[in-house]
């Protein structure tokens, strides 16, 4: 049976990007390589809005959130961190785990940090060295308002450095680094690029390089200054991911064929045509229409039924989503949709979860949440025209 693989990540992969994925290796220290090095890290770059660094390090997304920290940050730097989920609280252990003196702005989960707040926490309290911010929180289907916090924080006192897990955001939703005043984004291959898992990304705006310099935190593996001196030479410090960046590259030449703005309204037409048909079987979305993702979808359970159990049935039909995470683990489901999805996945997927809740005798419509996504994603598209 063929899998609707729909979970925040992995993403599917397209045909094209698997067909690069299987070439034979190549010499990471030769001239092939450095080309593949360049036009990758240009085209992120582009497709992110920056004239600054990017590179791209052999790991997880995990692991960019380290090399955020421990590349602009020293033991002891006042650091806050904009927490709206499981995912924003990773960025907190992280930057305690090296030594900074970590405070929470925390947010309830399945609601966007208020810029306003913000400010006027920023305002009440000594200057922060940065702020740590998740663009979008997969844990529970959110977007923060991004441009405005990161306005409200280079405004606050002392200028903090803003620092942003882009993950699972970047590629799919709007995202302007240079003009946006963010310092440091980072994300990872296996989501809206549409390649394997295996490649951090991280784009360094010139703040985030200043204070790289002066960074005291204990860093190897993920020393951006290491990544800059090699890049010159178009390698990377260590052995890198290489049928990787093969699928990357295509993943990232997609997207920009297809051009950010109609990238970022697919995905939006998307969003809207799953809520429709979550909907459509009475279940309840967990984030406000306004700060809804643009990349994931989380609904609470309804009443009474068991997470494990309805997981298991759907993957019998070859449905494969997430539950919760956290404090919301058995709570809630998350419908992934980024990069390589079109509206007949999605729509295919909520069938099938409609199917599986009429097997758990609740009163569902599968073919009817179908044409509801079908019909929100069409109305979408052509007012986006």
């Amino acid at each position: 049976m063929e899998q609707n693989l729909r979970t925040p990540g992995p993403t599917p992969i397209p045909d094209d990007v698997r067909d690069a994925q299987a070439q034979q290796m190549i010499d990471h220290r030769g001239s092939e390589f450095a080309e593949l090095l360049r036009e990758t890290s240009a085209g992120l770059a582009e497709l992110i809005g920056t004239t600054g660094e990017v590179f791209l390090l052999t790991g997880s997304g995990s692991g960019a959130l380290e090399a955020a920290v421990v590349n602009t940050l020293s033991p002891g730097d006042r650091v806050l961190v904009v927490t709206i989920g499981s995912f924003g609280d990773r960025f907190a252990q992280i930057a305690t785990a090296f030594g900074a003196a970590v405070e929470r702005f925390e947010v309830e989960w399945g609601q966007a940090a208020d810029p306003a707040a913000l400010r006027e926490h920023l305002a009440s309290t000594e200057p922060y060295r940065a702020v740590l911010i998740t663009h979008n929180e997969t844990s529970t289907g959110v977007a923060n308002p991004l441009r405005e916090l990161a306005e409200v924080v280079r405004a606050a006192p002392g200028e903090p450095l803003v620092v942003v897990d882009g993950i699972s955001g970047l590629g799919a939703m709007p995202f302007e680094m240079d003009a946006w005043g963010v310092d440091l984004v980072v994300s990872a291959s296996q989501k809206a690029w549409m390649a394997s898992p295996g490649i951090a990304i991280a784009a360094v705006g010139e703040r985030a390089r200043a204070a790289g310099e002066t960074a005291r935190m204990p860093r190897f593996y993920w020393d951006f200054a290491e990544a800059r001196a090699w890049a010159g030479k178009g390698q990377t410090p260590w052995t890198p991911a290489i049928t990787v960046l093969y699928g990357l590259r295509v993943g990232i030449g997609k997207l920009r064929q297809e051009g950010r703005e109609r990238t970022w309204a697919r995905h939006a037409a998307i969003a809207r045509g799953v809520v429709a048909g979550i909907e459509h079987l009475g279940l309840r979305p967990v984030a406000p229409p306004e700060h809804r993702s643009g990349t994931v979808t989380a609904a609470w359970l309804p009443e009474g039924l068991e997470w494990a159990p309805f997981n298991a049935a759907m993957r019998e039909r070859g449905l494969v989503i997430a539950g919760g995470q956290g404090k919301w683990t058995g709570r809630i489901l998350r419908f992934g949709h980024m990069g390589d999805v079109g509206i007949e996945e999605m729509a295919q997927a909520l069938e099938i979860m409609g199917g599986t809740l009429r097997d758990f005798d609740r009163d569902a419509d599968p073919s009817g949440a179908a044409e509801a996504a079908f019909a929100s994603f069409t109305a979408e598209t052509v007012a986006a025209r």
